[in-house]
């Protein structure tokens, strides 16, 4: 299927594709919908296999970012960009002011931020080429510790649900990937009173995390059928999957990770095990939200970004209950829920 029939099949408004022949920068920037405001989304920096694996990657997350923006109340639409690089090869300041120049040259159809294998410090660097740009350190810096504040607070509305309580006191979570915001939430949890089990690809962050909060460490393939409370996919997406979702002993999977279900349907499957889902794009919206106070009048405010994402949980709860009422999955409540919202801006 070609870009312009992908674009088609998913609303999407704009692909655009770049290259920097100096720098050697290869970027795609997808923006999926601007009906409730500029699409803002952050640059993901990945070895991608192919270009068709980078393009899947960047509508899929674009399109996340629509749902996620409209869920969260924000007038903000969705987009999404990716560099694509050589697994040997580390990004450049010439790159990023080469993504800033591209960035800019949508004229801010398209505002960028923070993913995985960006950096604040890209981001001041991307702000010399265009003013399209947020989450950078002198203003509300890294999004990381504030998605992970999302989360954590997002996880106890599912407590509540499934146990009748909020607390984490004795409640065992199994935490995959131990990134900015898997860190940051396992120490919300650990100080909360929770028993975490951890697993990442990388040996240092796991025996940190050991150290820190007294984790217990399995191996990347055996955090699924670890017996706990809450199952965390704090790594990559699509980790909800034929395979996966039969090992699952959880009672609750509630993580950071975008795009945690492989299909659409695996959120009924979750349903039919008897597993509650907190759908990724609410519950992880925390970074999107603190960003987005950067652009909001008056400037960035911290307490007022803080006091905002501590309000997912009343979200997840709300898309918990929807789903209650309808008879359906959390995951379809939360596109239900997303929708009224951009349907209401066409009327």
């Amino acid at each position: 299927m070609g870009t312009l029939e992908l674009m088609q099949k998913e609303g999407h408004e704009l692909v655009a594709y770049f290259y920097d022949q100096p720098s050697g920068l290869k970027a795609i920037i997808a923006v999926h919908s601007t009906k409730l405001g500029p699409a803002l989304g952050g640059c993901r920096v990945w070895p991608y296999e192919s270009e068709e694996a980078a393009l899947n990657d960047v509508l899929r997350l674009s399109k996340g970012m629509t749902y996620k923006s409209a869920a969260m109340g924000l007038p903000l639409g969705g987009g999404k960009a990716v560099i694509i690089i050589n697994e040997r090869r580390e990004t450049t300041p010439e790159m990023w002011e080469a993504f800033g120049r591209a960035v800019d040259s949508l004229g801010g159809k398209y505002i960028t931020a923070e993913d995985v294998g960006t950096k604040p410090e890209h981001l001041e660097i991307v702000r010399r080429m265009t003013k399209h740009v947020v989450g950078l350190p002198d203003t509300s810096g890294d999004p990381s510790p504030v998605t992970a504040f999302g989360v954590f607070n997002g996880m106890k509305a599912c407590l509540e649900h499934v146990y009748g309580t909020d607390s984490f006191e004795g409640r065992t979570i199994a935490v995959q990937g131990l990134g900015a915001v898997g860190m940051s939430l396992c120490r919300h949890l650990h100080e909360a009173g929770a028993r975490l089990v951890v697993t990442d690809l990388g040996q240092e962050r796991v025996n940190r995390a050991v150290s820190e909060f007294g984790a217990e460490a399995v191996a990347p393939d055996d955090i699924y059928g670890v017996e706990c409370d809450v199952f965390a996919p704090c790594a990559l997406g699509a980790v909800l999957n034929d395979e996966t979702i039969p090992q699952l002993k959880a009672r609750i999977v509630a993580g950071s990770a975008n795009n945690q279900l492989a299909e659409h349907r695996h959120g009924d499957m979750l349903r039919e095990r008897g597993v509650l889902y907190a759908p990724d794009f609410i519950i992880n919206g925390g970074g999107v939200i603190n960003v987005y106070h950067e652009l909001a009048p008056g400037g960035y405010d911290r307490e007022k970004a803080l006091a905002r994402v501590a309000k997912i949980r009343d979200q997840v709860a709300e898309a918990i209950q929807l789903a209650e009422e309808r008879g359906i999955s959390t995951a379809d409540a939360a596109m239900e829920l997303a929708e009224r919202r951009l349907a209401a801006a066409d009327a």
